[in-house]
């Protein structure tokens, strides 16, 4: 199939703004993709599925592609990328102005832009950014100047073309006749929107839970109250709310593999839960969640997730980071058992049976602190020993509920002390100045709306010049800076415009109505808390009907 076809489609997304429209777009192109629907799907989205491993081209590079494919001179492509603001439009220009044309240059067609790119995240060692230039210059030196375009994006995971998550869902549903509802649960359990059309274009689409294949994990709602929490079910259960990450871990026999929320797998940075997992989970083959948290070495509690981030970040030294950073985790829960989906059974039942099959080592690996009760004062003493004891709050949990993978369905209920953080994407900064000139800072927050991001305001306190004692984790200005310098898209004077891709914990005294901002909302003295970027995606961060919920909340606590 062409990648021309391609093209085509995206010309088409890109010229409309509805939905509906884009939906009719892609289930035409996917109904009629043949023998390439899997690498249709996924190009279609911008994406080229690489297991954990980056692409691995940022902007630096890809000028260095755009030099070479055509011939001109860096300068002169930073002279038109100001003008354009995208390196893609800039690689269309100069193959539309390339002063040589090729006349043996071979049609593109979507397996080889697809397998060019998949190829790159595996191209390591002595020469490796000569050799992934090449490869990316190879594509461009036989495309056409929109087949550039688009080629550049797809690279650079900047498609602009506003190809969300529910138009690919709705547009597979539609083009083979699926309830959408059946192809999201396909998504959630396989994590692939390819495999799903394969699936939907086959007519079965009962996907099922699967060892060493990572799916979206259930999600806890936030709850205005305990007493609320509690009213909310007949039969609750209030465990511990964890300041740590969610780790999956699926065992068959001797082989383990643990995954993050985010779908990566995180086996290589934690041996030492990779051993207490063959040694404690008592069972040939299983799927069970926890949380994994820092502990102090000598008592085992828990310390703040600063210091666990380092641990996820660190892929070299393993052994150097498990002595100087020791971990626990706290499992709550069993999704699959000796052959047997665990998803449909009740919390009751599935908490039962990971008790069963758990052989505790207090302090390394164990249950989470869990009880049974409808008892607003029982509720209430357990609450305050988890914030006694430095932890986020309790989540109350229907024990009648099946297990809903990838949604918030309500039945976990988290209660925390107000106000709650938010996880929102930096979509812009503003460069500083006097002796601070060369660093971005005041930074542009947003919250996701469906597909686009919303600003709901400006944060500068939490930046900082110096490392902090307190907080040895948080960036300085000058790290953060480097973080976010790849990812400007476009400047205007002293601000930059940055593509939605890092999102930080932002704390706050209170959400107030604006009129300044998108959301219709505006933080108060908002300070940053933390990075969220070995955690969490854009997608996963806080959307405007979150924000909304937080201030009628607001409103309740302060009567």
């Amino acid at each position: 199939m062409l990648y021309s076809s391609l093209v085509e489609i995206y010309e088409k997304m890109e010229a409309t703004t509805k939905k509906l429209e884009k939906r009719d777009i892609l289930a035409a192109f996917f109904k009629n993709a043949k023998g390439s629907l899997y690498k249709a799907v996924h190009l279609s989205m911008g994406i080229v599925p690489t297991g954990e491993a980056e692409i691995g081209v940022a902007q630096k590079m890809m000028i260095r592609v755009i030099c070479q494919t055509y011939g001109i001179e860096e300068g002169s492509i930073m002279k038109k990328f100001k003008d354009l603001g995208d390196l893609g439009s800039v690689a269309e220009y100069f193959a539309e102005h390339r002063r040589q044309k090729s006349f043996s240059k071979k049609e593109l067609t979507i397996d080889m832009v697809f397998d060019n790119i998949r190829l790159l995240p595996k191209i390591e060692g002595k020469g490796s950014v000569e050799k992934k230039i090449s490869l990316v210059s190879e594509l461009l030196s036989s495309a056409s100047p929109k087949e550039s375009l688009y080629i550049v994006r797809t690279v650079l995971s900047n498609m602009r073309i506003g190809v969300a998550h529910g138009v690919v869902r709705d547009a597979i549903a539609f083009a083979f006749n699926k309830d959408p509802k059946e192809v999201e649960h396909a998504w959630h359990l396989t994590s692939d929107f390819g495999r799903v059309a394969e699936m939907a274009k086959e007519g079965d689409l009962r996907a099922h839970v699967q060892l060493f294949r990572p799916m979206n994990v259930m999600l806890a709602e936030r709850a205005p109250n305990l007493e609320e929490a509690l009213r909310t079910f007949e039969n609750p259960a209030v465990e511990v709310k964890l300041d740590g990450f969610r780790a999956i871990i699926h065992k068959k026999g001797g082989r383990i593999k643990i995954f993050s929320r985010r779908l990566e797998d995180v086996t290589v940075q934690f041996p030492d839960l990779l051993s207490w997992a063959k040694d404690c989970l008592r069972a040939e083959e299983c799927i069970v969640e926890g949380e994994v948290l820092a502990v102090d070495p000598k008592t085992r509690q828990p310390r703040p997730f600063q210091h666990l981030s380092r641990r996820i970040q660190r892929k070299y030294e393993i052994e150097k980071m498990v002595k100087e950073i020791p971990i626990r985790i706290d499992l709550f829960e069993l999704v699959h058992l000796d052959g047997s989906d665990y998803m449909k059974e009740p919390l009751r039942r599935r908490w039962s049976e990971l008790k069963k099959i758990v052989q505790e080592k207090p302090g390394h690996f164990q249950l989470i602190d869990h009880i049974e009760t409808k008892d607003l004062k029982e509720a209430e003493k357990f609450y305050r020993h988890a914030l006694a004891i430095g932890e986020e709050g309790v989540v109350i949990k229907n024990l009648d509920a099946h297990y809903q993978p990838g949604r918030r369905v309500g039945f976990w209920l988290k209660v925390k002390p107000i106000m709650e953080p938010l996880d929102l994407v930096v979509v812009g900064a503003e460069w500083s100045e006097g002796k601070r000139a060369k660093t971005l800072g005041s930074l542009i927050l947003a919250a996701r709306d469906g597909k686009k991001f919303l600003e709901t305001g400006r944060m500068a306190s939490g930046l900082i010049e110096k490392k902090s004692k307190e907080n040895p984790d948080l960036p300085t200005l000058e790290e953060l800076t480097k973080i976010l310098k790849p990812l400007v898209i476009e400047e205007q004077g002293k601000i930059v415009k940055i593509k939605p891709q890092v999102v930080v914990e932002v704390g706050y005294e209170e959400i107030q109505k604006s009129p300044k901002y998108p959301t219709g909302y505006a933080l108060r003295f908002p300070r940053l808390l933390r990075m969220r970027i070995d955690e969490k995606k854009p997608e996963d961060a806080n959307t405007v009907k979150d924000i909304e919920k937080l201030f009628s909340q607001q409103k309740r606590f302060k009567r």
